[in-house]
């Protein structure tokens, strides 16, 4: 049985939520997992699939391995959902990177069911910030790590390229044939001493380099800010809106941005003539 030697008042529940997206809106819950402490030491552990009523992307389905035909006959989340509520009834919250995306998404699917989960009092508590806080994600962090060396004058520009050098070329000889799994990727990429293997995992959905334009799952441009986040770059100017353009070419926007949107409307003004 698993202990563990946490000191609680309250039982802390750790979970973690597999999903068919990360919009919060659209998206739903596939599987929940829950490992409660208790404060005399027992961990209880509850998993369950739950029927997300759509379809699961295939994209969603090869990051976490849940497919439509492994919940189709698993309940919803409003027919657990009570049942979930009592489970969870006067524990705080933990996980790893569950404030931004976890305990948000869980919220939100208990109001759809419309069962009550008052998170406002509960303890909410991150892995990962304390891990970020206490294991600096900097490059004289990565030089220890992968080069088991000290960063003497960091800040120094010539230091600096040298141990990004040798850090890169110690993760290839750890990392190379192993997969990179991301949300961001379309498929998992294999880690290769190859240079564009190395760019596409850099800049996989970038369009210009400040990240107001990104490549959709299709690799259409779309826009990742503002108003029109998630619409089609060529849509907006051509049809929509076509006055943004020159609200964002007169706007403190990177001149790469305005050099990248400057193209798509080029281009696309050519195919329509």
């Amino acid at each position: 049985m698993l202990k563990h030697q946490l000191k609680l008042r309250n039982p802390l529940a750790f979970f973690d939520l597999e999903t068919t997206g990360v919009n919060m809106t659209k998206d739903r819950i596939v599987e929940i997992a829950i490992a409660k402490a208790l404060p005399d030491g027992e961990v209880i552990v509850q998993t369950k699939r739950i029927n997300p009523q759509m379809p699961i992307p295939l994209e969603a389905s090869l990051i976490h391995g849940i497919y439509d035909q492994d919940v189709a006959d698993a309940p919803t989340f409003k027919q657990i959902a009570k049942e979930l509520a009592k489970f969870l009834e006067g524990a705080d919250l933990a996980g790893f990177n569950i404030i931004r995306f976890d305990v948000p998404m869980l919220v939100e699917e208990f109001l759809r069911a419309g069962v009550e989960f008052d998170v406002s009092q509960r303890k909410l508590i991150d892995a990962q910030r304390i891990f970020h806080l206490m294991e600096p994600r900097n490059l004289a962090a990565a030089y220890k790590f992968y080069c088991n060396k000290e960063l003497k004058n960091a800040h120094s520009a010539e230091a600096d390229a040298l141990a990004s050098l040798e850090v890169l070329d110690a993760q290839i000889q750890r990392y190379e044939g192993m997969v990179a799994k991301s949300e961001e990727f379309k498929e998992p990429i294999v880690i290769r001493n190859d240079m564009q293997v190395l760019h596409e995992i850099t800049t996989n959905k970038v369009v210009d380099l400040a990240g107001r334009m990104v490549f959709n799952d299709k690799n259409e441009e779309v826009f990742n800010f503002g108003k029109h986040k998630g619409k089609l770059v060529k849509d907006v100017l051509n049809k929509e809106e076509p006055s943004y353009y020159e609200w964002m070419m007169k706007g403190d926007f990177a001149l790469d941005t305005k050099r990248k949107l400057t193209e798509i409307k080029l281009r696309n003004s050519k195919l329509n003539q």
